[in-house]
């Protein structure tokens, strides 16, 4: 059965930290006038903490705009979400830690405005970042769509993340990206290979030019490339995604070939990881597909 969710990926430049929330909404019903019936709406990788300072003082900047989960600025995002009725990921926001850490933090936010799920940055792109690293997978239940896993720029370098976030049941991963580098071709390569090895949707989302390299693009389960951005010129992707193509690849093999969660068969012996401390246990190797029912 189709489970059709209608997302738009917004390739954005910045928006200045401290820039009011209203012109942010502006750019959001922007954005859904390019498929109003958009359900999902994904914005870049800080996308509303934009500086023009130097480098030595972007970290300074960085922590001055940090709040906590419970703070004005995901109040203001809350409300948008809520008028306007959609899934919204607004980037990530740094997030000032109870115990005063400073997280690079993707918040998903639901249609009725609460806080559905959030997940701090694992891997922060050292040296460069101040980010304190979080220790948490998460993924989120779409209302009635399907599971989303949540990954932010450079953890799609750390093949672990995604296969943890298949494992949890995500069909969708949402990649938010400020890359600013000449790496964006090898996040491309990344994409579709994340995408292939654990048969899931990948939607990576970088920031426009001039501050980003732009070329973000939606990959379906089998590693086809759905929607490209061509350059670093701000853009508004759109797709329909039927997350039970999920359940249908892995049910018949990307390509017709290949079913890698149904490569065990009962009885088998787990495999020793002795790098990680770990095991491959055949029992527990399949992810379990849910559909979900309910929303924050």
């Amino acid at each position: 059965m189709s489970r059709i969710l209608p997302l738009i990926a917004a390739q954005a430049a910045p928006r200045l930290i401290g820039d009011p929330l209203g012109a942010f909404e502006t750019e959001v019903r922007t954005a859904l006038a390019h498929q109003p019936d958009a359900k999902l709406v994904v914005f870049p990788e800080l996308h509303l903490f934009g500086d023009g300072a130097p480098d030595q003082q972007r970290a300074e900047a960085l922590q001055d705009s940090a709040e906590p989960l419970t703070g004005p600025r995901i109040k203001g995002l809350r409300e948008i979400a809520a008028d306007l009725g959609i899934w919204l990921v607004p980037g990530s926001i740094c997030e000032r830690g109870e115990g005063g850490q400073l997280f690079n933090t993707q918040v998903v936010i639901s249609p009725k405005g609460g806080i559905a799920a959030h997940y701090r940055k694992i891997f922060p792109w050292r040296p460069f970042e101040p980010y304190d690293p979080g220790h948490e997978f998460v993924t989120v239940d779409l209302d009635g769509f399907g599971r989303a896993g949540l990954n932010i720029c450079y953890d799609a370098w750390f093949p672990e993340v995604t296969r943890q976030l298949a494992w949890m049941g995500a069909e969708l991963i949402i990649n938010v990206v400020k890359t600013t580098t000449a790496d964006r071709e090898q996040e491309l390569v990344l994409a579709r290979a994340n995408a292939i090895i654990n048969q899931v949707f990948m939607v990576s989302v970088n920031c426009a030019g001039p501050t980003g390299r732009g070329r973000s693009v939606i990959v379906d389960p089998e590693g086809h490339v759905i929607t490209e951005a061509a350059s670093a010129d701000p853009t508004v992707l759109t797709a329909q995604l039927d997350l039970s193509a999920v359940e249908h690849v892995r049910n018949n093999g990307t390509a017709g070939l290949n079913r890698m969660w149904s490569q065990f068969r009962p009885g088998e012996p787990a495999i020793e990881l002795p790098v990680y401390q770990g095991r491959i246990d055949p029992a527990t190797w399949t992810p379990v597909l849910r559909s979900p029912r309910s929303s924050a």
